[in-house]
């Protein structure tokens, strides 16, 4: 014995039902129509993936090459980095050579004194030039940072006690780098 009002709330609940089926099966629809139109993100994540390594495996190759090449280079740049000094130190010998053959021809001393004075200045110009300098050693305070001490010798003066005597081989600095330390002898 339904009442009305149990009949109004039954057909109020038939309505609902069939509304929420056509909500449930519209839902359906929408999921499966999102599911066909956009792709498995499994599949998406792994062309992603694959995409990275082809960029990482080309940038490596890319890499490689790079030092292939930077190290080639530097080879290349060692092995002919003095190149410049050796073709003007050529004329230097030229002259040595020419200056060897006159002095052969005239028997004549104080020419080839002279001669050796002159290249022996071209010389030292060409290298001063190139950032090559001489150290004053003879006087100086020791310092071991500079010098390599070969003899020891009592003292000529008391000034010079624990400074340098005498310069046996001069020592050399390259652009403010030391490229041979003086030989010298020390007095106690």
């Amino acid at each position: 014995m339904l009442t009305e009002e149990n009949k109004d709330l039954l057909e109020e609940l038939e309505e609902n039902k069939t509304s929420s089926d056509t909500i449930d099966t519209s839902f359906e629809n929408i999921l499966e129509t999102s599911s066909e139109e956009s792709p498995d993100p499994l599949s998406v994540l792994s062309s992603e993936l694959a995409d990275q390594k082809d960029k990482l495996l080309r940038l490596y190759a890319e890499f490689e090459n790079y030092k292939r090449r930077t190290s080639k280079e530097r080879i290349d740049l060692i092995k002919t980095a003095g190149q410049d000094v050796i073709v003007e130190m050529i004329s230097i010998l030229d002259d040595f050579d020419r200056a060897q053959r006159i002095a052969k021809e005239t028997n004549n001393s104080s020419n080839y004194t002279e001669g050796m004075s002159l290249l022996h200045q071209k010389l030292i110009t060409l290298l001063s030039n190139r950032g090559l300098h001489t150290m004053n050693s003879t006087g100086q305070v020791f310092d071991p940072e500079l010098h390599e001490a070969i003899a020891e010798i009592p003292a000529p003066s008391e000034d010079l006690k624990g400074k340098i005597v005498d310069t046996v081989e001069k020592g050399y600095l390259l652009s403010d780098k030391i490229i041979r330390f003086a030989k010298v002898v020390i007095g106690k």
